[in-house]
């Protein structure tokens, strides 16, 4: 069964503590520096000791990297993050962070998102926190990951801009519906890296969710003094229904009435949608003023992603707005199983209510995706990958 991660953030959230934890909760170094490896970073070097924080024991990631590395534009990491041969989920949790990151820069600075230098987080320091993150999660089998509120710390920070007031204004951006509270620091305790890796790895925000506890990591962060111990948490362990075999998630309902919008650009706002966070999107034909024919564009979306989505409709629709509802689901206790149909990976998707299994379905693109290369109909990829997960594997046919 896949795991699910609750990351506390004692003191903050750096790429630095995120990896750490995962390390110490048992991702397996090597494996992390091999992947890293395929990044192409000159003198890349992933370095993992020992040290307390307030007399707690924790991992301590160091990273180092031959001199003269360039400041990175968002096309630039990407290009880097998809030709460096990682396992698919961890290309796509690495590149979601990245994609935050140059969006939360690119709306501080005015900068187009494929424009954006990174400067300090386009480092390879960076590069090897967020990917060894994406890589470590997918060591320990991580399907799922809920994040603490953050604390965040006042002052100023030096940096590629100038000095900078503290909380940076990119985190304050990445953070945008995060729960958030102050700290007594006085210094930098929530970094950028650190922010989107919370935001883009994690469901939510919130407290523990039900789990049953298998290992506690602990990542230490540079900084040695302050009120808390600088350390992040991982908790790893299987995840457990809520008191009636589900849990309550409150999520927002975004909308806007469409009646001069052609048919033809809906999908295109749906997927734009998708991209920015939405977890569904859909339309329903309305009768708006005057008798003319519209349609309602409606996403179910978290807290946290409800500007991002929003934004999204606008800018694809020409709405001149969006409605918000906060709403609460009922949400089935899922993971997802991987099996194989004429040799290639079909994601399944498994929901569980009382632990009893409710609902089994293939992801469809995975299915079209091995369609096109077995040359078999999408319909028999679908079919057998359902028997597989249901452990009723049947040869299907075409015909």
């Amino acid at each position: 069964m896949s795991r699910l991660l609750y990351l506390d953030c004692v003191g903050g959230a750096a790429g630095d503590m995120v990896l750490g934890a995962l390390l110490d909760a048992g991702a397996s170094v090597e494996r992390v520096r091999s992947g890293l490896a395929g990044l192409g970073v000159p003198g890349l070097e992933l370095c993992v000791g020992r040290t307390t924080r307030q007399g707690i024991d924790a991992a301590r990631v160091e990273v180092r990297a031959g001199a003269g590395q360039p400041h990175r534009r968002w096309r630039d990491v990407r290009e880097m993050i998809t030709g460096a041969g990682l396992p698919e989920r961890a290309a796509e949790r690495a590149l979601e962070v990245f994609r935050r990151l140059a969006e939360a820069e690119g709306s501080v600075h005015g900068v187009p998102v494929d424009e954006v230098r990174f400067h300090e987080v386009g480092e390879a320091d960076a590069l090897a926190e967020v990917c060894g993150a994406a890589l470590a999660l997918e060591d320990l089998d991580v399907e799922r990951v809920r994040c603490s509120p953050l604390a965040l710390g006042r002052g100023t920070v030096e940096a590629a801009h100038g000095r900078l007031p503290l909380p940076a204004p990119a985190v304050l951006e990445l953070l945008r519906g995060a729960p958030v509270h102050g700290s007594d620091a006085g210094a930098e305790t929530v970094t950028p890296t650190g922010a989107a890796l919370c935001v883009a790895l994690s469901e939510g925000f919130g407290d523990i969710p039900p789990m049953r506890l298998e290992v506690v990591g602990n990542g230490a962060g540079a900084r040695d003094r302050g009120p808390v111990p600088n350390l992040v948490r991982a908790l790893v362990g299987e995840p457990l229904a809520a008191g009636d075999g589900g849990s309550e998630g409150r999520v927002s309902l975004l909308e806007t009435n469409l009646d001069d919008v052609a048919g033809e650009l809906l999908p295109d706002a749906a997927a734009a949608s998708f991209a920015a966070g939405a977890l569904d999107v859909w339309t329903t034909p309305v009768q708006m003023k005057k008798g003319r024919p519209g349609v309602v564009l409606s996403a179910l979306v978290r807290p946290e992603r409800e500007r991002a989505v929003a934004r999204a409709m606008v800018r694809e629709t020409g709405t001149l707005g969006v409605r918000t509802t906060e709403v609460r689901r009922l949400e089935l206790d899922r993971e997802w199983r991987t099996v194989r149909v004429g040799g290639e990976a079909v994601r399944v998707k498994v929901g569980r209510l009382d632990g009893v299994q409710m609902s089994v379905a293939p992801e469809h693109e995975d299915c079209r995706r091995a369609a096109e290369r077995t040359g078999r109909s999408v319909r028999t990829v679908w079919a057998e990958a359902l028997a597989a997960a249901s452990g009723d594997r049947k040869p299907g046919h075409d015909g």
